[in-house]
Formats: structure tokens, sequence, C-alpha cells
């Protein structure tokens, strides 16, 4: 048997780029702590828009060459923020980016049509059962993923909440198909937030720079969408300015997603990327062990 890290954390992401815009600090930070990072991507994000002119031809609806692409991207990010343990659920490509639409409320949400190989339609036992031999393989102490909302409505994020959420609970079950590996009971999850002080704090910023078009529509004293969380819901702030170059230099990576000379950029670079340094989380299975000042700052804090 493989002698596993003393501290081993899971994460659990939809496509390539979330896990470094939610996660990349948090995970260089473990990572050059010693601790075992694995990280699950269940999509290779196929439908994404491709903000590289010279690969629009890579785009769904042209050679649909994009998710082979982002396979590349991610292995680059992973790179950066030094994770050497990355895989597809189920391998590359066996569900598909299932895009998204805004609805009336500007809120994103599942297309009126989709494809029948998409993740949204996969079906729940199987994909978890995808997951479950990894969780019983890593015995990760610490669970990262989405809430029930999917942070911000994209369905492949909702589905990811719910993929992980039943394969942790399945993994647990010593009944539960023992051809998958003895049972793992997985000690905490977490769910990735955007902390609403933090969220009021940028925008005001944004639109003090002069800045009236990134996240259009909303006021920084008005109320925010469902994608923000108050501040008293969260329970563990990861802070890590020491590795923001890594998670910087792990967004540029994923190149046909995120275009990192915007204003929001600009504004994080004058801001000592303080932006994208601290990443809140809420604790959802386990006890929190908090500070003095009430929060966690460490994801394996009381273990």
């Amino acid at each position: 048997m493989v002698e596993l890290a003393e501290r081993r954390l899971l994460l659990v992401h939809a496509h390539p780029d979330d896990e470094t815009i939610n996660n990349g600090v948090t995970m260089a930070r473990y990572v050059a702590e010693g601790a075992h990072v694995t990280l699950v991507t269940c999509t290779l994000g196929e439908e994404g828009e491709v903000l590289v002119p010279e690969l629009s031809h890579l785009a769904a609806d042209q050679t649909d060459g994009l998710g082979e692409h982002r396979i590349g991207e991610l292995a680059n990010a992973m790179a950066e923020l030094g994770v050497t343990d990355h895989r597809f659920l189920g391998g590359p490509g066996k569900y598909r980016d299932t895009g998204m639409i805004y609805n009336d409320a500007g809120n994103a949400d599942v297309p009126p049509e989709t494809r029948k190989d998409s993740f949204w339609q996969a079906d729940l036992l199987s994909a978890a059962d995808d997951l479950v031999p990894i969780i019983r393989e890593i015995r990760p102490q610490v669970l990262v993923t989405y809430d029930q909302y999917g942070n911000y409505g994209h369905p492949d994020h909702i589905k990811a909440h719910r993929v992980a959420t039943y394969a942790a609970d399945l993994a647990a079950a010593r009944s539960y198909r023992e051809d998958l590996g003895p049972a793992w009971d997985i000690s905490k999850i977490y769910w990735t937030a955007m902390a609403e002080s933090r969220m009021r704090q940028q925008l005001r910023l944004l639109r003090e720079s002069g800045d009236t078009t990134t996240f259009e529509g909303l006021d920084p004293e008005g109320p925010l969408g469902p994608f923000v969380t108050p501040d008293r819901l969260i329970d563990c702030v990861v802070e890590g300015e020491e590795f923001i170059d890594r998670k910087m230099n792990a967004m540029k990576a994923h190149a046909t997603q995120i275009t990192v000379d915007g204003p929001f950029f600009a504004l994080s670079n004058n801001l000592g990327n303080q932006i994208w340094s601290s990443e809140p989380y809420r604790l959802v299975k386990g006890t929190a062990a908090p500070d003095s000042d009430g929060l966690e700052h460490d994801l394996f804090a009381g273990l």
C-alpha cells in the first residue's frame, strides 16, 4: 500500500479554471506545507468561451477542440500551483460540459436543451461511483466543493456539489461497494464562498476606479445575488499572499478562459493582490476550531 501524506485535501470542481479562481492560494499553500492535494475536475469545459482570437476555432460550435486544449491548460496551471495529483471524473471527457444560460433574474441556469452526455444529465449514482474510489484511495481529511447553488447557479457546479456530497456519504458506508475500497469518512467538508464584505469592497474600489462594466448592474451598497455569502456564515478564511504569484500564474495558464489584463486584475495588483489572496469557506461537516478572531485559517484546524 502506498504511504499517504499526513494531511490530505480533496477538491471537486466542475471545469478547468474553477479550481484556480476559487482555491489557487489554498492549493499552493498546502502543497508547500507538504500536504497531499488532489483535484478532481468533472468536465473538460468544452462549452467555455474562447477568449484567445487565434484559438477561436476550438469553440464547441466549430471544431469542438476546446476541451482537449483545456486539459493542457489545467496541467500547466497545476504545475504553477505544485499540484501533481489532478484527475478527471471517470477519465477525461466522460462527462461533457453542460453549458449555461442566464435566466430572467440574471443568474446562471440550465440551458433549455442539454446533450445526453452532459454532466447535468449524468446519473447521480454512477457519477458518485466514479468519485468514491478516489475518496477511499486518497482518504482525505478535508473535502472542498461548491454549495447547493453551485456558487452562482451553473448547472455543472450544482451537479459537482451533488456528486461530491453523495460520494462522500457513500464512501463512508462500510457496506457500500466493497469493491471500491475500504470505507473512509471525510472529517471536514467545506463549501467555497464569496464573503459579502469582500465583494462589496471589490465593487466599491472598481466603481471608484471608473469601471462600471465589471459586475455590471451590481451596486456595492445594494442587494447582491445569491452567489454572495453573509460574513456571519463564513467559517474559515485561508490567507496566502506569499502564494499569490503562483495563483496569478495559474490563472494565466487558463488563457482561453481568463483575461488577466482587465480592470479587475489591475485593481487587484494595485491592492497588493488582496482580492485574490484571501479564500473564504463555509464549514458544513465537522467541528470548527476557530482562532481568536472567530475564524479558522487552516482547513485542517482541529484535526
